[in-house]
């Protein structure tokens, strides 16, 4: 590998970017790929890659390529620090989240309900604004509570992240969605919103809606499937 080809790739991871290295097979040639920056077949190809977080061959236009993924680690910020939250934050760590919990209310947010995981007390949007959302976060709301939950909103909607997670019902989504209206957020924008969060596979208790947002951020990520 030539040492801009690996400056440019550590470059990428430390400012948090994705980066796929494309080499042909068949003369050593190196091309960096930024997923989703390229519309050719090789970054379609790449960005793939990149999405299923897989590294391996590809065959492109009668060349032979070899597709090298660099991704940030994939992060989740739970805003609120409720049930759900506690299987939902064992089983993301599982699934190879860093996960940090983000509740300005001491007495949900602690050490003892959440062992070894980031908490902030700070609100969502100060602590959001000190660790910004990347391409490879998600973020869910589950605090049920719109001073603490909104202004997270506003800037996980104004961010890149994958997925944005919203819990409680049809009702109180729809006037989370006229809030957001009047910040000044279009239709396309309040689209990004998944809620209420998670798939509708009948869940009941915390465990089993913890399964459902994490198959949702899952689905989101990687892209759905068409079984044969």
């Amino acid at each position: 590998m030539k040492i801009e080809t690996l400056k440019a790739i550590n470059n990428a991871r430390h400012a948090g970017r994705a980066i796929v290295r494309a080499t042909d097979l068949a003369t050593g040639e190196d091309v960096l790929i930024e997923p989703g920056a390229d519309a050719s077949p090789l970054g379609e190809a790449a960005a793939g890659a990149a999405r299923a977080d897989t590294s391996g061959p590809a065959a492109i236009e009668g060349r032979s390529w070899f597709l090298s993924v660099f991704n940030p680690p994939l992060e989740l910020v739970i805003v609120g620090a409720v049930h759900i939250a506690q299987p939902l934050v064992r089983m993301a760590q599982e699934a190879g989240y860093a996960v940090r919990i983000v509740d300005p209310r001491t007495a949900f947010a602690t050490a003892a309900r959440f062992p070894g995981t980031d908490i902030s007390h700070d609100y969502p949007d100060e602590a959001l604004a000190k660790q910004p959302l990347g391409k490879r976060s998600a973020i869910v709301f589950l605090s049920h509570d719109p001073k603490i939950d909104d202004p997270g909103l506003v800037a996980a909607l104004k961010s890149d992240c994958f997925y944005i997670g919203t819990l409680g019902s049809k009702k109180t989504q729809a006037a989370r969605q006229a809030r957001m209206k009047q910040e000044g957020f279009g239709e396309d924008v309040l689209a990004r919103m998944h809620g209420p969060a998670g798939l509708d596979i009948g869940a009941r208790s915390p465990a089993e809606i913890a399964v459902s947002i994490l198959a949702e951020m899952t689905l989101v990520l990687r892209g759905a499937k068409v079984k044969a």
